[in-house]
């Protein structure tokens, strides 16, 4: 999927003078998996607020909602799983 592309700070990526465009796969997975539920106006159930569900003992419902909202955004899901280290490991891909 191409897209306009945000910098490691989350703002516009310019290129030649121009919104930078690319690869955005992992872009829209890391937005919405930070972003909370409203932040999209125009999808407002989309979002998985995980700063605030990290705080949490429980990451079943992490994973529960990061699965479905990427569903949502049009992705394959395998299998979503933490690793022992905490990382969050995400198996699919969009469908094209």
């Amino acid at each position: 999927m191409t897209d306009i592309l945000s910098n490691e700070n989350g703002s516009l990526a310019f290129k030649d003078g121009d919104f930078a465009t690319g690869f955005s796969e992992n872009q829209h997975q890391h937005d919405i998996l930070l972003a909370n539920k409203g932040e999209y106006k125009e999808f407002p159930e989309i979002g998985v607020g995980l700063i605030q569900m990290l705080q949490d003992d429980e990451y079943t419902d992490v994973l529960i909602e990061a699965k479905k909202n990427l569903q949502y955004d049009g992705m394959e899901i395998d299998n979503i799983t933490i690793d022992e280290y905490g990382k969050l490991n995400i198996y699919g891909k969009y469908s094209q």
